[in-house]
């Protein structure tokens, strides 16, 4: 019979850009209309005003954690000009989780930053760390009664994107659009990104640490940051290759995290990794709606890697799939939870599962690829739960054990 412990926290997550619309002071926001092919975010759910009802319908489907994030442009909309409105307005959404049962999950950054901020260099400028220290304390007095604090949402898929930003404006990657849109060149990834730059992941890391001890210290929460993680696994004889390319995607990152109270596992599918690094996962009739395989047995894989490298914790801050067909979504998650236990049951301390996502959102870039547990009405912002959001939800109460029925 599955049985996750006691404690162990089931819930969703979501990131504020996607949900909330009109982040306007944003570098996504003008990305939109700058880059080529790139849909707009608009209004995106308005979940910055409807954060309530995704909460409530969160809650009463019997799950009891919810990820999200503060967003860094609203907060601080110019250069040292702080927003006590918007400080209020996220504080609310902590007090309205904790009214509602559940365990706020807050993440600092989630890719998206204001638009000065990368006018003035971002996360490798000369202001970078400044500016980044200034905006987390001005957060921290917000944060009481929060467990669970994210710094930086997948720092080795920013380090990608931080990359592709700086060959875009080179010219090396000709009209680069949005590193999800699928005619970019195959670099192995479904988000047809570069690899990862050491600078900018040793700069990350800099950035994480400069800012996770005051955090801890200051409100008591467990501190960590979420991390991409691919399940890498060795085509015959590439052992070698394996280890060089998980170092440079996804374990320098995990490394950085022994200092942490947690390690935020991210995991979608697998790849292969042959003499020559990652290997693209060509198209098939299973691909998910973002082109990824369909590797249900990804989770295990990565929480068990994460955990021997970290050395800490593990708490799963995104597991999904897009697909259209509920159906397959439960089917995929059933698979993956049953991998998790597994892992688990071998002594991998894991304590929670959080599912991407909470509500079909905006994917950095377009609209198509459809993640959430809930769908909505772009044009009336009519919330559809779907079967997997009560599936979930018996999961949880049942704490798996429903998963054997």
């Amino acid at each position: 019979m599955t049985q996750f412990p006691s404690t162990f926290l089931w819930g969703a997550s979501s990131a504020p850009h996607q949900i909330e619309g009109n982040n306007v002071a944003s570098d996504w926001w003008r990305n939109e209309s700058t880059m080529p092919g790139m849909e707009a975010s608009g209004d995106a759910l308005d979940s910055y005003h409807r954060f309530r009802e995704d909460m409530q319908l969160l809650a009463d489907a019997g799950l009891d954690t919810y990820r999200f994030g503060v967003e860094w442009a609203r907060i601080e909309p110019r250069p040292g000009l702080f927003s006590n409105a918007q400080l209020a307005h996220y504080r609310r959404m902590i007090d309205t989780a904790l009214e509602l049962g559940l365990t706020p999950v807050i993440t600092l950054n989630h890719f998206t930053v204001p638009a000065w901020f990368t006018d003035e260099g971002g996360w490798t400028g000369e202001t970078a760390m400044d500016r980044w220290t200034a905006y987390v304390r001005a957060v921290i007095p917000i944060l009481s009664g929060v467990e669970w604090i994210v710094t930086i949402n997948e720092p080795n898929m920013l380090a990608m994107m931080l990359k592709a930003y700086q060959m875009a404006q080179s010219g090396e990657l000709g009209d680069w659009q949005s590193p999800t849109m699928e005619d970019q060149p195959d670099t192995g990834r479904v988000a047809k990104l570069p690899d990862p730059d050491l600078e900018i992941g040793y700069r990350l890391v800099e950035m994480h640490r400069a800012v996770s001890g005051e955090l801890r210290d200051r409100t008591g929460a467990k501190v960590g940051w979420a991390i991409a993680c691919q399940a890498f696994t060795a085509t015959p004889g590439n052992e070698d290759k394996l280890t060089e390319v998980r170092y440079l995607w996804e374990d320098l990152y995990l490394e950085a995290s022994r200092d942490d109270d947690f390690v935020g596992v991210q995991s979608y599918s697998s790849q292969a990794v042959d003499e020559n690094g990652v290997v693209a996962h060509p198209p098939h009739p299973d691909n998910t709606m973002t082109g990824a395989a369909y590797r249900p047995d990804a989770l295990e894989l990565a929480v068990r890697h994460a955990r021997e490298v970290a050395q800490v914790p593990v708490l799963v801050t995104e597991n999904g799939i897009a697909t259209a067909d509920d159906a397959r979504r439960i089917a995929f998650t059933t698979e993956a939870l049953s991998g998790l236990a597994a892992a688990m049951e071998d002594g991998v301390d894991v304590r929670g599962y959080l599912h991407w996502a909470l509500l079909d959102n905006y994917e950095w870039g377009h609209w198509e690829p459809t993640f959430g547990l809930i769908a909505v009405d772009r044009q009336t912002f009519i919330r559809t739960p779907k079967p997997s959001l009560a599936w979930l939800g018996d999961v949880a109460r049942t704490n798996g054990a429903s998963l054997d029925a």
